[in-house]
């Protein structure tokens, strides 16, 4: 099989990578560039575990060839945190006990942060729908949403 060279930035660090042709963007973060943060879970872009920022929107991983992505930037989990400090997302997301098992944080905390990269202070009701493709089994959905009003303020 044919490999495809792409160039894309992560994180902030332009990177040029050989690719499969089918390569989704999740198994090059997870498999090539060992950015574990990002999760699979369904695999067809419902429950929001592989969500990144491409581009200033948050996207499903899963459903991106790595491939299409030549000149993007992406922003993954890994790249909340700065200079060993915390982003203020996150550290909402521990105050307000949002994080229990943790499987469905770094996309829910991936989708908050693309909202508030377009609107400092987005009502409830734009925080909801900016999580709508995010699935979460424990929180039940009101620590999160709670912990996000609490940056956006």
């Amino acid at each position: 099989m044919n490999k495809i060279i792409v160039t894309f930035s992560v994180n902030g660090k332009e990177i040029t990578l050989k690719v499969g042709p089918q390569e989704r963007l999740l198994d090059t973060l997870r498999e090539q560039l060992k950015l574990t943060g990002t999760k699979e879970g369904c695999s067809i872009g419902e429950c929001g575990a592989c969500t990144v920022i491409l581009d200033g929107k948050a996207v499903s991983s899963c459903l991106i060839l790595t491939g299409q992505i030549g000149g993007s930037e992406v922003f993954t989990i890994e790249g909340l945190e700065k200079d060993g400090k915390l982003d203020p997302l996150q550290q909402a997301f521990i105050d307000y006990n949002a994080v229990q098992c943790g499987f469905c944080t770094p996309g829910m905390l991936m989708s908050a942060k693309a909202l508030l990269m377009h609107n400092s202070h987005p009502t409830r009701e734009k925080i909801k729908t900016a999580l709508d493709g995010n699935l979460c089994r424990c929180t039940g959905y009101e620590q999160i949403i709670e912990a996000i009003e609490s940056v956006a303020k």
